[in-house]
């Protein structure tokens, strides 16, 4: 009605004809921008609801990112011979003796197994002296001086002869069996050597192993340490330990008088 009467008013002018031209075509836009509004308000209720109570992916780009253990030496490339998969990988092989895969495979089992014997040399070390059962130094000195070996402050009842032989039947019997299991079961047996299952899963396992040769490699340093301390100052662990923080600046190893000769 209220077109209508605009029509009237204006249709005798050319003025008219374009205000009237010019409200109906506002008149259908407004008409059309509400009808938009209105499906917008549906669809996004009615695509709420669908989501309701499910489980939505987090969003992603297509792309997988994956941390990698940087390089011993920043800014160099890593060996394409070392892979991704390998423990504690950080690309160290200045000399290239890990080209060949046999000998790489051969190395890697090597330094697993002296991680090992590492760790427990390093437990002992520090073990018998924490509990005051003497020092790692002395322990031997019973096969050059006579007497019993003692474990824990337990005499051991075998001479030294004996315990060669029953430590060389051990270890032949150990290692042969072990050379003839798989290549990864020579390194990580599982079963009777894993009670504890804590290499059922396969995630779990990769992470253990991680930490395993991170810290063998830590205990073949501490292991080096403590048989040059000794060599260098007759010293035990601890006791070296006991004197460097009592005073730092005059017991370190500047001046033990070899590490650096001239102090």
């Amino acid at each position: 009605l209220s077109l209508q009467t605009k029509h009237q008013e204006h249709s005798s002018s050319p003025l008219g004809t374009l205000l009237l031209s010019c409200t109906l075509r506002s008149s259908l836009f407004h008409k059309s921008e509400m009808a938009l509004s209105m499906r917008s308000a549906v669809a996004s209720k009615a695509s709420t609801r669908s989501f309701l109570g499910r489980k939505v992916a987090a969003p992603t780009n297509g792309c997988k990112a994956s941390m990698k253990a940087g390089n011993w030496l920043p800014g160099s490339a890593a060996p394409a011979w070392l892979t991704d998969d390998l423990p504690g990988n950080y690309g160290f092989d200045p000399l290239g003796l890990g080209k060949d895969k046999a000998s790489l495979k051969r190395f890697q089992e090597a330094e697993v197994i002296h991680c090992r014997w590492a760790m427990l040399g390093a437990a002992g070390i520090l073990g018998v002296e924490v509990l005051g059962f003497g020092n790692w130094a002395d322990a031997p000195l019973w096969a050059v001086n006579g007497g019993n070996a003692t474990w824990f402050g337990i005499s051991v009842p075998f001479d030294l002869n004996t315990l060669i032989a029953v430590e060389f039947v051990s270890f032949a019997i150990a290692e042969g069996l072990r050379n003839e299991a798989e290549a990864d079961k020579k390194i990580y047996p599982g079963g009777a050597f894993d009670p504890l299952g804590y290499g059922k899963d396969a995630k779990s396992l990769e992470v253990y192993k991680l930490k395993e040769i991170k810290n063998g490699r830590l205990a073949m340093i501490a292991v080096i340490g403590f048989i040059a301390q000794h060599a260098a100052n007759g010293k035990t662990p601890l006791a070296a330990l006991s004197e460097h923080i009592a005073s730092p600046w005059t017991a370190n190893f500047a001046t033990n008088g070899v590490s650096v000769p001239f102090f």
